[in-house]
């Protein structure tokens, strides 16, 4: 993930913003739950080859890395989709490969996300949502990420897509024009938008802009896009505040979040991963899980015998 990025980390405050004041009225309206919250731990993509031996098992064959990518991960924010439409047989073959837990979040093609009426003039959005539902049980949350030039003045045509787009699928929408976040009034603008059609708002928190770290809540399912910095202590630092900040919601009623974690190059994303899930499991009763790593070590040690 480019977006955000910053050579030198050393002046930036990467502390959790204020939340905003809507947001225990938000929480309020949530049923209370009596069970502990689902937390969805993922990264963006599982044909990483530098992750076999210690995320997949030795000499795993590119064929079968979704299939151990899930038995790792809980979820997956799926980008192969925001350059094309998957096939049935795709989508097919993702299901049939993946654990019962597991949730497919996939991205609005780019098709879509970047026109200028964001597709209303076609029927590609008809085609893409009925093949993803497709994935039945194991579809998430769909994930639609503007473009940088979707600025507050464009909310009609957002309006007129969340019209049309299936109730029965959830989604979250990025936002990354500066003039989204630049008022507390067009802030208040685009969450009573995606309130009123329950969608939630995707929350990016990343070094260079801190803005789009905004904490608002629409819906009770929460996303969050996190970007680290090669495993830097304010890596650790900011997923310590985080497990405290999902804690605080999951009591006060927020029932799934998706958390996809973003490191460069997304080598070391499961080290991030692997240090959420213990630390949500240290703090509080969550339903989630996360990867434990192979020793390529013990293995070697092993073969001698």
């Amino acid at each position: 993930m480019k977006f955000g990025k910053l050579p030198d980390i050393s002046y930036v405050t990467f502390s959790l913003p204020s939340e905003p004041e809507e947001n225990m009225t938000t929480l309020s309206s949530f049923p209370k739950q009596y069970k502990p919250p689902k937390i969805y731990i993922g990264c963006t993509g599982w044909s990483m080859k530098e992750w076999v031996g210690k995320v997949y098992p030795p000499k795993t064959p590119a064929k079968d890395y979704l299939k151990h990518y899930a038995k790792q991960f809980n979820t997956i924010e799926l980008n192969t989709t925001h350059y094309r439409i998957p096939s049935e047989a795709n989508i097919k073959k993702w299901k049939n490969e993946s654990t019962a837990d597991f949730r497919f979040c996939p991205k609005i093609p780019q098709v879509i996300s970047h026109s200028s009426d964001l597709g209303g003039k076609n029927d590609t959005l008809d085609n893409f949502c009925k093949n993803i539902l497709l994935l039945e049980e194991k579809l998430g949350c769909c994930f639609l990420q503007l473009p940088p030039y979707f600025g507050i003045d464009r909310l009609a045509i957002l309006e007129h897509f969340l019209s049309r787009f299936p109730k029965k699928i959830q989604l979250a929408i990025e936002f990354r024009h500066e003039s989204i976040f630049s008022s507390k009034k067009n802030q208040k603008e685009v969450a009573d938008l995606l309130k009123k059609y329950n969608i939630a708002w995707v929350i990016t928190d990343v070094a260079g802009r801190r803005d789009v770290l905004h904490l608002h809540l629409t819906t009770d399912i929460a996303m969050i896009r996190f970007v680290g910095n090669d495993l830097h202590p304010t890596d650790y630092q900011r997923i310590n505040e985080w497990v405290q900040k999902l804690k605080s919601w999951s009591i006060l009623g927020l029932t799934e979040i998706y958390f996809f974690a973003h490191e460069p190059d997304n080598i070391l994303a499961p080290d991030l991963s692997l240090y959420l899930t213990e630390e949500l499991n240290r703090h509080f009763k969550v339903i989630t899980r996360g990867p434990k790593f192979y020793e390529i070590d013990d293995e070697k040690q092993m073969s001698l015998f």
